[in-house]
């Protein structure tokens, strides 16, 4: 079963500021609204699309259609409920097998997935693949940085006090177990460079890479000196040419 599926991690992640808020809840929100492109007229495909904010903000930009897809039945039911647009369609599968025409979209955009995608340079070539000519491809992911030690946690002195960050095996990439939410889960740590160098292998020319720094509101307990220590996202819009 999908992680998002169990009733208690799903109540749990319901109740964070993005997912009550949406949009305007999301730390990184601002930067990356900057990078999309216009969507007028377009298709859109939104890869791991969750509640379906992105997908109803396409819509509200003109997109003329947007598909979500999404692992989650419970994440895919709220979308439905929240956005019944005829415009969109929600889809329940995992990303890493999507299967669309050549040249399906305009534009592609995903949020806070990639890093847990087990094989993302094959993803890389099924969206090259599925996006036209001179297309968008918009994503968020966990920072190299955050992923690369795997507990995503600070160091603590004996008065539980931060310390520091830890960065450990950075150049070994592969399958991490982190904790969120109170639950274990698989990520998979990859390097800054795997992350270009598989888009530029796949047809694309990276157009910005941004690490947006955290926002007051929305730092953890409203502890933005911590935040300001190390990035936790990246953010990279490219076109495919």
């Amino acid at each position: 079963m999908n992680i998002y599926d169990d009733p208690q991690f799903f109540k749990k992640y319901s109740q964070m500021t993005r997912s009550k808020e949406g949009l305007a809840g999301a730390n990184e929100w601002l930067v990356f609204k900057e990078l999309l492109p216009d969507f007028k007229n377009k298709t859109v495909l939104d890869l791991g699309c969750g509640y379906g904010w992105h997908c109803n903000y396409a819509i509200e930009q003109g997109a003329k259609r947007v598909i979500g897809i999404d692992q989650s039945e419970k994440m895919l039911k709220v979308a439905s409920e929240k956005f019944p647009s005829p415009k969109i369609e929600f889809v329940k599968e995992d990303i890493e097998k999507i299967n669309f025409p050549k040249n399906s979209f305009d534009v592609v955009m995903s949020s806070l997935v990639f890093h847990y995608v087990e094989n993302y340079e094959a993803l890389i070539r099924k969206i090259s693949y599925t996006i036209k000519e001179n297309g968008s491809f918009v994503f968020t992911v966990e920072h190299p940085t955050f992923t690369a030690y795997g507990s995503q946690d600070w160091y603590y002195d004996d008065q539980g006090e931060v310390l520091h960050f830890p960065v450990d095996d950075y150049f070994l990439e592969g399958k991490r177990e982190a904790v969120f939410l109170g639950s274990k889960m698989t990520k998979y740590h990859r390097t800054l460079t795997t992350y270009l160098e598989g888009l530029i292998k796949a047809g694309f020319t990276i157009e910005r890479v941004i690490e947006p720094e955290p926002v007051e509101q929305y730092s953890a307990e409203g502890h933005l000196n911590d935040e300001m220590r190390r990035p936790m996202m990246l953010i990279i819009a490219a076109t495919k040419k």
